[in-house]
């Protein structure tokens, strides 16, 4: 009998969460209520008592921290052409004008030594991405910010969990934006919350989550802004109350996986395959995925091959992501291949392997084996 299918990615929901969601559904209060309050307050535990605000995206909390920072029309935002395409539509969204910049070639995230030289007059902010669940050098980072008076609204959208030297991500910083979608370590179903600095942005953070509404008594209402219909529901909290304290466990079993992989990758039967694998950081990394990059010479197939010869053994892959700047959209915008050499290979040729929490070693196992018969059975002189 042949195995199951390995999904890509599985959410695991424990049934008192499921139960805690069925008393939620029965209480009448179904919207936004006393869960979402619950996690807020819970989730500025894990982030060293600062505010925060959920929201119904990891999309949505970026787009109003560049609000409420002031970016808006003929300014422009620095960020990786080596994201998922939200992070940089919502520097779009708000009217400024994304500026990619190529990654580091190991970690994968933005190369902060090509930062300031494309810094300026009309530079405001900068979106780092922790690609994978690796922290961006945050030392570095808020020096560059600091040095050119700029704002950082961190995309922790796949790091929640990860530290930078022992300190959460979340728990220091400007602006920090996390996801909690299903693919995500802990998830809400859908979801994401914004760590905030005072309480001045936490009023704009609120307005701008519900249509700019201020209530004041019994029937006071006022409107100072033009906001939009981004609330999180109790039910979705009620699931993100469920996860949170699972979340050091979660990422425990992530880092045994990943362990595991990487000691069959590292085999050297394996490191013939041309197989560029992440840097092996296990004390800062919630390993959000675990992503491997194919050989671009010595494989006469390409990426989608190796793809669809894993489903048809019963292993779900991912491409995490296509570069950003040669979407059309982009494209209309002056971008053009050759821009950004380094991000633009890395797109073409990265893999996501399947890492959840109920996976089994011997799963791994599985996915190392096929993975490595594709590989072999296709490697030309």
């Amino acid at each position: 009998m042949s195995a199951p299918y390995l999904p890509l990615t599985r959410p695991t929901i424990d049934e008192d969460t499921i139960s805690g969601v069925v008393e939620v559904l029965r209480s009448g209060w179904i919207t936004s209520g006393p869960k979402v309050k619950e996690l807020e307050a819970k989730l500025s535990e894990a982030c060293a008592g600062r505010p925060v605000r959920v929201f119904n995206s990891g999309t949505c909390t970026m787009e109003i921290a560049l609000r409420i920072a002031g970016v808006g029309p003929g300014h422009e935002v620095i960020t990786t052409p080596l994201s998922w395409v939200a992070t940089s539509n919502v520097i779009l969204e708000v009217g400024a004008r994304p500026v990619f910049v190529d990654i580091d070639p190991v970690t994968r995230n933005i190369d902060l030594d090509r930062i300031e030289a494309v810094i300026t007059p009309a530079t405001r902010a900068i979106i780092p991405v922790d690609l994978a669940g690796l922290p961006v050098d945050r030392d570095r980072l808020y020096a560059i910010a600091q040095k050119h008076n700029l704002r950082v609204v961190e995309d922790a959208a796949q790091s929640f969990g990860s530290n930078w030297r022992g300190r959460r991500i979340g728990a220091c910083g400007d602006f920090v934006s996390f996801s909690f979608h299903p693919n995500k370590n802990i998830t809400t179903i859908e979801g994401g919350a914004l760590v905030l600095n005072d309480e001045r942005e936490v009023k704009l953070a609120e307005q701008y989550r519900l249509q700019g509404v201020v209530r004041s008594g019994f029937d006071g209402m006022e409107v100072e802004l033009v906001g939009g219909k981004f609330n999180l529901t109790d039910v979705a909290a009620r699931v993100g109350l469920g996860q949170l304290p699972r979340l050091g466990e979660f990422n425990a079993k992530r880092r045994d996986l990943v362990g595991g992989y990487f000691e069959l990758l590292n085999a050297p039967a394996h490191q013939a395959l041309g197989l560029q694998l992440p840097p092996a950081d296990f004390t800062q990394t919630n390993w959000h995925m675990f992503q491997v990059v194919l050989p671009e010479a010595g494989l006469s197939l390409r990426r989608a091959e190796v793809m669809a010869k894993l489903h048809a053994a019963g292993i779900g892959t991912g491409v995490h992501y296509p570069v950003i700047h040669l979407f059309a959209v982009y494209r209309r915008l002056g971008w053009k291949e050759g821009d950004f050499p380094v991000a633009e290979r890395v797109a073409r040729n990265i893999l996501t392997l399947p890492l959840f929490p109920t996976m089994t070693r011997a799963d791994v196992e599985r996915v190392v084996e096929q993975l490595t018969a594709v590989l072999q059975a296709h490697r030309t002189p």
